[in-house]
């Protein structure tokens, strides 16, 4: 079984750093690992279009870099089928997007970890990628592997911030996200990210965490952003997202363009391209 950095990083209290891709086109993963700079490529399998070939491509070129591993962020529903199916893939990682309550958090832990009486859990043997089909496929390394894989929340919903200390005393919960967007949405403060409130609240939940001992994480835009989560105590980073570092480059190099070409551009453009926040 393929050893799990991220997982290393976080049994040794060491900081770690990922970038989002909405494609499934694995060269983007290629061109993460040629870098040498991210412990991790989360696809965000939330918004991105996919298929079952798309999760295994990039399962490949993850492969293809022993410094590196992956996370999926799975959806609401089916939880888990694409956890195993994400997993058997070999994307090693997941990040649940929107539990509530801490039944959906139990669940979650569920998808992930053997169907033993060791694991608790729901994920029983395959003959996927993530074992060589056939090589260690219901193997103890298998099982391990599950042991290992990382479970990640977001915290995103005025209920789940509410019921925190619950969602992460389930037992296999090891790192947690805020999710400023959609949790100033439930607040009826749609679009108000940095509201007062907002930023209690993810004050609030990345201190909990550190308090139980599970590792919070924050998605920033740009490194100079680090600094007020330094000061709260984050150590683990997402950077970035493909889609808003192109569209930032084509409206600014677009804009550089026209102005050379002493002409107005074909259209005023939409939105202000402020990164991804979930």
């Amino acid at each position: 079984m393929r050893r799990n950095r991220l997982r290393e990083l976080l049994s040794a209290d060491q900081p770690s750093l990922a970038t989002h891709i909405h494609s499934s086109w694995p060269s983007i993963v290629e061109l993460v690992g040629h870098s040498g700079m991210f412990d991790y490529v989360e696809f965000v399998g939330e918004y991105a279009p996919y298929d079952l070939y798309a999760l295994e491509n990039i399962g490949r070129a993850v492969d293809l870099f022993p410094h590196m591993t992956a996370m999926m962020k799975i959806e609401q529903e089916p939880r888990t089928y694409w956890t195993i199916r994400s997993i058997g893939s070999g994307i090693q990682n997941v990040l649940f997007a929107d539990p509530r309550t801490k039944a959906d958090v139990e669940e979650c832990v569920r998808a992930v970890r053997a169907d033993s009486p060791q694991g608790g859990g729901r994920h029983g043997v395959g003959m996927r990628r993530d074992v060589g089909f056939v090589l260690e496929c219901g193997s103890p390394a298998f099982e391990q592997a599950l042991g290992d894989a990382v479970i990640a929340l977001m915290i995103e919903k005025a209920s789940a911030v509410e019921n925190l200390e619950s969602l992460l005393s389930v037992k296999g919960v090891d790192m947690v996200q805020f999710g400023p967007a959609d949790y100033s949405m439930s607040l009826g403060l749609t679009g108000q990210w940095s509201h007062p409130k907002v930023r209690e609240a993810e004050k609030y939940v990345i201190e909990t965490a550190l308090k139980m001992g599970v590792a919070p994480r924050a998605e920033i835009s740009h490194p100079d952003e680090c600094a007020r989560y330094f000061d709260m105590g984050v150590k683990h980073f997402c950077i970035g997202t493909d889609v808003s570092v192109l569209f930032n480059w084509f409206r600014e190099a677009g804009k550089a363009m026209n102005q050379l070409l002493k002409r107005e551009p074909p259209s005023s453009g939409q939105g202000a391209g402020t990164g991804y926040r979930a």
